[in-house]
Parts: structure tokens; sequence; C-alpha cells
């Protein structure tokens, strides 16, 4: 099936995201103002963005032996997208201790959850994510979220014992598989969609800005409600009202996933009208390499920092933080372009490639 490239382009505007939130996370946010809130809309959306795709990137795989219900071969893909989540989990294990925030190892047990509802209609993917997000509420009145954590240093504590590992996995880690497999089933659901149909994008364009909207006012409106006479009850109820995604409650989650559609969606039909532009071509090679470069911006992206810096992390400025990662990114755009001039697949994506025949 040809490549839908605003895929890939959706794919490259959510690790830029990405990098842009951690390196502000690592490196520090102290200074303007503005630029920490501007920089702030990707917290919790990036992230959510790229399991999203990766729901979609799922369905696309399997469409074709879904849709003819050539079942040995889907039996097949399901094998290999297996393969690919326990490397996906090995490689985010890897390195936790230097980067506790890793998504790849909760990205890996996603994948296996989505396996589940390959077969079925993508209706019961869309249902397994509604069930998701209800639930984590559900489990805040029999589990401690705060256990676990020192918040003032954001280590985990425990987190190599079995109780530690299953708890911050599947609970209160930063993207725990309840309701974080939501991200990735809804994805699942998209990509069963007509992403070449246009008048479909342009509807879910359009319920994804409603979407959004409504559960911003939704959640700003319910906090003032709660809080006009009793402000200091403020910072009890912006966690559970609120958008940001720890811990991740419903309109958290509801707040990515129509997030991920205007990103997605809207990536699409641009890069369709745009395709033949340096702009997308350069964004669509990027978003090929998307595993390395996440992998890079820890490795690379913050080693260099380390080895070189001469401030502690946390002491930088946002000015600081949000230009790195930008920097950062540009040169990942340039090593994609230059990369694929050689080779088909990145350098990670090549290993896995390999890994998994």
């Amino acid at each position: 099936m040809k490549r839908i490239i605003g895929i890939d382009v959706a794919r490259t505007i959510a690790v830029i995201g990405m990098i842009i939130v951690n390196f502000k996370t690592v490196f520090g946010a102290h200074g303007s103002l503005w630029l920490k809130t501007t920089a702030g809309v990707f917290d919790g959306k990036a992230a959510a963005t790229f399991v999203v795709l990766a729901g979609v990137g799922i369905a696309l795989s399997t469409n074709n032996a879904y849709r003819t219900q050539d079942y040995k071969r889907l039996n097949s893909k399901r094998k290999q997208i297996a393969i690919r989540a326990l490397l996906l989990f090995i490689i985010g294990l890897s390195y936790i201790t230097i980067w506790p925030a890793d998504i790849l190892h909760f990205y890996g047990i996603y994948m296996l959850v989505c396996l589940g509802f390959v077969r079925f209609k993508p209706k019961y993917a869309l249902y397994g994510a509604i069930v998701s997000i209800g639930l984590f509420p559900m489990l805040l009145f029999v589990f401690n979220y705060d256990l676990g954590w020192d918040y003032k240093t954001l280590n985990y504590l425990n987190f190599w014992t079995v109780n530690g590992f299953i708890r911050h996995l599947f609970f209160n880690g930063f993207h725990p598989v309840v309701p974080w497999v939501s991200f990735m089933l809804f994805g699942l659901w998209l990509g069963r969609q007509d992403l070449k149909s246009t008048a479909f994008l342009k509807r879910a364009v359009r319920i994804g800005i409603l979407g959004f909207v409504g559960i911003q006012l939704l959640s700003k409106g319910f906090i003032y409600i709660f809080t006009i006479n009793n402000p200091g009850f403020m910072e009890e109820i912006v966690p559970i009202l609120g958008t940001e995604p720890m811990p991740p409650f419903p309109l958290y989650m509801l707040n990515g996933i129509f997030t991920a559609t205007i990103i997605i969606t809207s990536c699409i039909l641009i890069a369709e009208r745009f395709k033949h532009t340096k702009i997308i071509s350069a964004l669509y090679k990027t978003g090929q390499l998307a595993l390395t470069f996440y992998v890079a911006h820890v490795i690379i992206g913050m080693g260099v920092i380390e080895w070189f810096g001469n401030t502690p992390f946390g002491e930088y400025s946002i000015i600081f933080s949000v230009m790195y990662a930008l920097i950062f990114s540009l040169i990942c755009i340039l090593f994609s372009i230059l990369w694929l001039r050689y080779k088909s697949y990145g350098p990670l994506e090549w290993i896995m490639k390999k890994l998994n025949k």
C-alpha cells in the first residue's frame, strides 16, 4: 500500500514536541513566562499523539489482511508486531536509569494489548479505549496513586521491585498502561478508517477542534464552579478536572485524543496538498526515523549537555531549553534528509527490521 506521507509528517511534529517537553523538563524552564506557556502547549499532547500514531501504524500494516480476512497473513503480522513490541520494551528499559520518563517500554505493552483487537471490528478498539479511560478513576478508590513517588526529584522509589515495577507500568508511572493504552486503541480505530478520503479527514478535523475546545471549556468551567467559593480547593481539584497528564484523568485523555486527531488528520490533508514541496519532503523523511530520534534526544541530546554543560540540570532557562530543542530538532531533520539519500531505514529502524525477520 502506498505510504501516507502525512502520517510521517505528524510523527515528526509529535517527536519534536516531545523533544521540547523533555528538554525543558530536564534542563529547566526558568525565566520568560510567555515562552514557558507557549512551550507548555506540547505537554502531554505530543506524547499522546505519538502513541495514537502507533495505533494508526498497526492498523495500516494489518488493513489488507483484516479486510480480506486473510487470517494467516494477519497472524504473521501480529507476530511481527509482537516481536517489535518486545524489542521496544527492552530498548526502553535499557536506559531507564538515565531517562526515567521513557515511553518506549510502556509503548511495547500498549502494542501487545492492541494485538488483541486487530482481528475484530474497529468499534471494539474504541470500546476498549473508553473502558480504559473510565477504569483509571475507579482504580484510585483501590490504590494510592502517590505510592512510590518522590515528587521533588521525580524519582520513583522501588521501581525495580516486582510490586513497584508493575504499579509503575500499569497504574501510576509516567505513561501507565491504564489509561494510556486508550491512545493506541483509538489510533487503531482511526487507522481502520478511510484516511484517503478528504471528506472523512475534514470531518475529523472539525470534530477534533470542537472536541478540544469543548474539553477546555468544560475543564475551566468545572474548576471555576468548584473553587469560586473555596479558592483553597484549587490544588485538589485541578489535577482531577484539569488537562495535565499526571494523573491521567478522563478530561486529559479526551483532550489528548482530540489533539491527536487534529494533528494527524490535518497533516494528512496538508501533506497531500503540498507533497512536492521541500518542507513536506523534509518532515516526511524525519518521521521515518522517529524511533532513532526519540532515543537520540535522550542519549545524545541530553548527554551533550551533561558532558559539556556547566549548569546543573533543572537550572537552565526556558530560552536555553527551547532553543536547544529546536536546534536539535533541526539537526534531526537535516540528518534524515542526508541519511535517506543512501539508506532506506534509520539506524534503529534498520536494527529493528533485522531483528524482526
